[in-house]
């Protein structure tokens, strides 16, 4: 029996161990850190760098010494037969030329010596890398204002949860409050059931942003690279969050719009078409390749090719292929025209990507201060239609004011408290939309 309950107290500890090591603990600087080495994006975009490097290394691979072996046995099963007037006496004769059996084995070497497309496919393996690093590092800005309003949005949860439950206590009490007072005839049956109405509303309310809360949650997870039903805690406070947040020093800093990623990524874009112009104009230039071939040749009747004593005959070859394009029908030209004007589009795009960032900055700038200005504001109204609620249920129950006033403050009260639980979140989700559009590097 002793053993039995050590067992289970063995048991329990372990699984309480266990329960302890899946819940995470994250202030939302670790959930970002968390999510930028395991977001599924972020794993994602490594693969395409892994990728772009081994197509680097293909195209490179292609103007290196190229070596092939060849191995060819025939087995003549019924050999073919010659007709020949070997004795000159008018009348062919029937012969036999060769062995049976023969065995060919060869080693070439094939080396480029001149390809015009090779040196474009290279310059474009290249610029391929350089996109694919430039894709990660935006996707990490991404991952980042994702993780950010992911974290945003459950602290929200939380915070209207708290708030609804506190506004339902309170209003709870006034409605037994009023009941009574309505049993022993002080007041109208419209007043319990003004209030009887908006504490159902309210029990709604909450009961809606509970299962919103699991959903945020989820959201959460999986903008980290977790099992949507990982368990976190997180650390950070939405008060905290936001005056945090606030830098007021951001929206004085100035836009280069060089050194934006997505810029960058339509330069390398604009590359692209150029090099595409380049590889078909390089079609029309000549080919020069260079080939080295080694050769062994054995004959028998039988297979004796494995003998020490079988004779085989040597031959080796040296070679260069010189192919020059004389006339396409005019289809090359075609192409190098398309390319042409496939490459002023992306300049064309490279100049819309410039204004577009450089006005994306602007209205970033002008969001952020706006919601400091608006959480600053609904900082003060909360206080104020916290006092105005609390006066209209004092003169309420003091007889001197009417429900229907006490009800305006109550719905100015709630509707004041949800503009400030957004206004913070508004202020933490516009700061990560500044720091993207001014391309502040994700740390």
């Amino acid at each position: 029996m002793r053993k039995l309950i050590l067992v289970c107290i063995s048991t329990c500890f372990f699984a309480t161990i266990s329960a302890q090591e899946e819940t995470q603990q994250l202030s939302l600087k670790e959930a970002i850190t968390y999510a930028l080495k395991n977001s599924y994006g972020i794993k994602a975009a490594q693969n395409d760098i892994l990728l772009a490097q081994k197509k680097v290394w293909e195209t490179t691979t292609i103007g290196l010494p190229q070596i092939t072996g060849a191995l060819n046995y025939q087995n003549f099963i019924q050999q073919p037969v010659t007709l020949a007037d070997f004795d000159q006496n008018g009348t062919d004769d029937p012969f036999v030329f060769g062995t049976k059996q023969n065995v060919n084995a060869s080693v070439t070497m094939n080396q480029l010596l001149f390809d015009g497309s090779y040196i474009v496919g290279l310059q474009a393996a290249k610029t391929y890398l350089k996109i694919s690093q430039q894709a990660t590092e935006k996707t990490a800005m991404l991952t980042k204002e994702a993780v950010i309003n992911a974290y945003g949005n459950v602290l929200v949860t939380e915070n209207s949860i708290r708030v609804l439950k506190g506004n339902i206590e309170v209003l709870q009490q006034n409605y037994t409050a009023t009941k009574e007072i309505y049993k022993n005839g002080f007041n109208e049956e419209e007043d319990v059931e003004q209030l009887e109405i908006t504490l159902g509303n309210l029990k709604n309310q909450l009961n809606s942003v509970s299962r919103m809360k699991g959903i945020a949650y989820q959201m959460l997870n999986l903008a980290m690279g977790n099992e949507i039903d990982t368990k976190i805690i997180l650390t950070d406070t939405l008060d905290s969050l936001t005056k945090e947040n606030i830098s007021l020093a951001l929206i004085s800093q100035d836009f280069k719009v060089s050194n934006h990623i997505d810029f960058k990524i339509s330069e390398n874009d604009r590359e692209t078409k150029r090099l595409m112009m380049r590889l078909e104009q390089s079609k029309g230039l000549p080919t020069l390749t260079a080939f080295l071939n080694y050769g062994a040749q054995a004959n028998s009747d039988s297979f004796t090719f494995l003998n020490g004593n079988q004779r085989w005959y040597d031959s080796s070859l040296l070679g260069v292929n010189l192919s020059i394009p004389i006339f396409t029908s005019f289809g090359g030209a075609a192409k190098v025209s398309q390319a042409k004007i496939a490459l002023n589009t992306a300049d064309l795009r490279l100049i819309e990507t410039k204004q577009r960032l450089s006005l994306q900055a602007q209205k970033a700038k002008n969001d952020y201060q706006i919601s400091v200005e608006n959480y600053q504001t609904s900082k003060k109204n909360v206080h104020l239609a916290e006092r105005i609620e609390k006066k209209q249920r004092v003169k309420f129950f003091e007889g001197i004011s009417s429900s229907f006033d006490l009800l305006q403050a109550q719905n100015q009260l709630y509707t004041q408290q949800q503009n400030y639980i957004q206004s913070m979140l508004a202020v933490i989700a516009n700061k990560a939309t500044l720091e993207n559009a001014l391309n502040i590097p994700t740390k």
